[in-house]
């Protein structure tokens, strides 16, 4: 074979072989597709390490009512990942997160403004509020066994006896709301001063409104 010809050959040999390669390596590893911060997601398939507690999926609550149809917690992704990162710190301790509440379609802000009319207990959903922007969550702590840590008010009580400002109350009650408070701002929450269990991400207050709905499984 000529030296031209064979040159050529081995050329389009070694060429074939690399194209075979790539293409088997484009298959066997595909691009995984990637998620807005700002899309929703169910925090469940993100981390398994949260404790469920969905209070407006049951009728107790302050409404009395079921106005969730599952105890689904959807949040913006953002949200998830801040959550995420405040909750690996929390069971650093021996704690972890229980959720009453997350992402709040309108329409359910509308069902509950339909039940209890007073912007002291329930946002107006002409306003809206930053549970219908995917960026708010109602929360307690659990120990190492699953009990739920005293904060000195159940969730949900709107006396002056939730606010992070009400010191009349013992050490211990005060030492682990503080803790849940500076864990929470740590990782990019606000408190809500009125609310022991109230966080809102600070990056989600300028989110728009929104109706998303999901899913029962």
């Amino acid at each position: 074979m000529p030296k031209v010809s064979k040159f050529l050959f081995l050329l389009s040999f070694f060429s074939a072989l690399f194209l075979s390669n790539a293409q088997n390596e484009t298959y066997s590893n595909p691009v995984k597709n990637q998620v807005s911060d700002t899309s929703f997601v169910n925090l469940s398939d993100y981390s398994s390490d949260f404790i469920y507690d969905m209070k407006y999926a049951t009728e107790d609550n302050f409404l009395k009512a079921k106005v969730y149809d599952c105890a689904e917690c959807m949040l913006r992704l953002k949200t998830v990942k801040a959550l995420i990162a405040a909750n690996k710190e929390f069971l650093k301790k021996g704690y972890r997160i229980k959720l009453y509440d997350c992402y709040r379609p309108l329409d359910i802000q509308k069902k509950m403004w339909e039940i209890v009319s007073n912007p002291k207990y329930v946002a107006d959903p002409k306003k809206g509020s930053i549970h219908n922007r995917g960026g708010a969550v109602d929360i307690s702590l659990v120990d190492a066994d699953g009990k739920e840590v005293d904060m000195g008010t159940p969730f949900d009580f709107f006396g002056i006896e939730a606010g992070h400002n009400f010191k009349q109350l013992s050490k211990e009650i005060l030492s682990k709301r503080a803790y849940l408070k500076t864990i929470m701002i740590k990782n990019g929450f606000n408190s809500f001063d009125s609310e022991w269990w109230h966080y809102n991400l600070k990056t989600g207050l300028k989110d728009k409104v929104s109706n998303e709905k999901w899913s029962c499984p």
